[in-house]
């Protein structure tokens, strides 16, 4: 099932990326050309399934030709996506397997074609595999290296990876080519907070800001990223302007409750330093304390020793005679 960070990732990424394969079948090709130029249109008019079902003709038509497997694992992946924003789960997966399969299909039939490792990558990594979507879209470089899509797909698959040093730099390659492209300033942010490079996140923030101030997503997203420098005092006009625009949003709520709690803690005065117990001058020990049955029991001891070395010394002496005559 998509979370809500990968249909926004797919949602910006619909018209631009799906026309792409759709495009390569405008020349109809033998035996299918009537059903895939029927699919195209179906496919422009959002009736996704209808147009796989004109792709599946044309690849019955001619299953050689890899151009119908690459539309109809588009029209599958967006139907998919339909799908996944209408609360369907399974009728998404069921699609982006059908996708899957198409995309492999593709590159078997087109090996040295980059597009058919971004399209399939690009499925993985809406599909949270993001090993494997690495593994394709680093193919697809190798054989393309300025392909533009492949390399911001990839700073997706890096960031579901946690690389946030190699998603920083694969953004920032990708806005050098296409610097009003906001989406990939908004993920390059999230890779630099991954790397705790508070300032850099902030700094990307700030440009989506500066071109739509009511962006209450980014608002959020810098609120939230000037909490975790600490910096409280300016995550809380953020969350409230977040919060004028959609008032209803709970967990900005929550998040500007913390941060003002947060601030009041740091800014609350120290409480005075506890005075030190006097501690009371020991008493020289007295005679009475001294006398414990240890120190009784030595001298005990010690007159016994004194009497019996005194009486051995005394034995063999004679006594004195009297001087009275009886």
């Amino acid at each position: 099932m998509l979370n809500k960070q990968i249909i926004t990732i797919a949602t910006a990424s619909f018209l631009w990326l799906a026309a792409v394969h759709i495009a390569l079948a405008k020349k109809p090709a033998a035996g299918g050309g009537n059903h895939m130029q029927r699919g195209i249109e179906l496919a422009q008019q959002k009736h996704f399934d209808e147009a796989a079902a004109e792709f599946t003709k044309a690849v019955e038509a001619n299953s050689k030709d890899p151009r119908g497997y690459a539309n109809r694992g588009t029209a599958y992946r967006q139907g998919a996506r339909a799908a996944a924003a209408a609360g369907d789960s399974e009728g998404a997966s069921t699609r982006y397997q059908s996708a899957m399969a198409d995309f492999s299909k593709y590159v078997e039939l087109a090996p040295k074609d980059a597009a058919a490792y971004i399209e399939r990558g690009e499925t993985q990594v809406e599909l949270k595999q993001y090993d494997p979507a690495l593994a394709d879209l680093n193919k697809a470089l190798e054989l393309k290296p300025d392909d533009l899509t492949a390399l911001k797909f990839r700073g997706f698959a890096e960031l579901g990876l946690s690389q946030w040093d190699k998603a920083v730099a694969d953004f920032t390659a990708f806005i050098q080519k296409k610097p009003d492209d906001l989406q990939s300033y908004d993920r390059r942010a999230l890779a630099y907070r991954g790397m705790k490079n508070y300032d850099a996140a902030i700094a990307d923030y700030t440009f989506l800001l500066s071109k739509n101030p009511n962006d209450t997503e980014a608002l959020t997203k810098r609120g939230y990223t000037y909490s975790l420098a600490l910096q409280y005092e300016k995550a809380i006009p953020d969350y409230q302007a977040a919060l004028k625009v959609n008032p209803q949003d709970n967990d900005t709520f929550q998040r500007l409750q913390y941060a003002q709690s947060m601030l009041a803690k740091k800014n609350a005065s120290p409480p005075p330093a506890a005075s030190p117990t006097p501690r009371p001058t020991p008493e020289k020990p007295g005679l009475l304390s001294l006398m414990n049955p240890l120190y009784i029991g030595i001298a005990i001891v010690a007159l016994i020793i004194i009497a019996v070395v005194v009486r051995l010394l005394t034995r063999g002496k004679p006594e004195g005679t009297s001087s009275m005559i009886r």
